[in-house]
């Protein structure tokens, strides 16, 4: 396990598929998904007083995170998300609100944990309520290395909650629907490393990232625009891949990896996942090299 720390903060909850209900929200499954690839996380988020709630704590631990911040409200119910699957390589969500994810107590032991990780990792989702949203942008002014995971839920965000989140980070991960939709709100060009270029020099990012589906991904970081094609695989959902990608390209940055071999590691890692159902199937470090090495045979 490295020395590093990685924080993740947001929503945890359950996604309700056809199949039953799976474990889920972005943070939680980045937390998972480092701790799996060998990086020390903690999750900071909200559960309900109820079964729900304890079901997921139990879950949480079972994949070997703490819980010690993952607060336990008696006012609300934990989050429930239903997900439709209808299109393997499109799921949509509808988010039930308000859950207890949405009302994050801010406390100086959160501050402390926040202040000595290397990295913190939010998303606009978990800034939809005032609570949480206030607890958040508290907790930026301790972070070292802020990592803004967009996320851009339908009707769960706001174009200037967005801008405020996109101005205090560092890394900025989106797919290519929310950096077109970003583009659009500035009237700038959509090209996609036009855009990139755009926003790092707008919002002062030291590296913004674009997943782009089967397609790959694009990284830009110190002035270059990197380039990791797709991994050809059967998916049977997305449902999480998107935050293993981002769990593997943190490990590799984490690693001092070269921008390059970190960006194709992260999309093998994404497609691995897609391979599963749910968004936390386990895997390591060793069978995200060995897709990477049937891609090349």
């Amino acid at each position: 396990m490295s020395d590093k720390k990685i924080v993740c903060f947001g929503e945890v909850l359950w996604d309700v598929l056809p199949s039953g209900k799976q474990p889920g929200g972005a943070p939680f499954n980045v937390a998972v998904h480092l701790h799996q690839l060998g990086l020390s996380a903690d999750l900071i988020s909200r559960v309900g007083d109820d079964d729900l709630g304890t079901e997921l704590l139990e879950f949480i631990e079972s994949k070997g995170l703490r819980t010690d911040f993952v607060q336990h409200g008696k006012t609300h119910l934990t989050g429930v998300v239903k997900a439709n699957v209808d299109d393997a390589n499109e799921v949509t969500y509808k988010i039930v609100q308000p859950v207890a994810w949405d009302y994050i107590q801010y406390d100086v032991a959160l501050e402390k944990l926040v202040a000595e990780a290397d990295m913190f990792v939010f998303g606009s989702l978990a800034a939809r309520q005032t609570a949480t949203r206030e607890t958040l942008y508290r907790l930026l002014a301790h972070a070292k290395f802020k990592v803004f995971d967009v996320n851009m839920r339908p009707p769960h965000y706001s174009k200037e909650v967005v801008k405020y989140l996109l101005e205090k980070a560092d890394l900025v991960k989106m797919n290519h629907h929310e950096l077109a939709e970003i583009m659009a709100w500035f009237g700038e060009e959509t090209d996609k490393p036009a855009a990139m270029q755009w926003l790092a020099t707008r919002f002062d990012l030291q590296t913004v990232c674009v997943t782009c589906g089967a397609d790959g991904a694009l990284l830009w970081t110190s002035g270059q625009l990197y380039r990791a094609p797709g991994v050809s695989v059967e998916v049977k959902d997305t449902i999480g891949s998107g935050d293993a990608f981002l769990a593997a390209l943190l490990k590799g940055w984490q690693a001092g990896q070269e921008p390059a071999e970190a960006l194709r590691f992260a999309c093998a890692t994404g497609a691995l996942v897609a391979t599963h159902l749910g968004a936390t199937p386990a895997f390591s470090e060793a069978d995200v090299a060995e897709l990477l090495a049937a891609q090349v045979a």
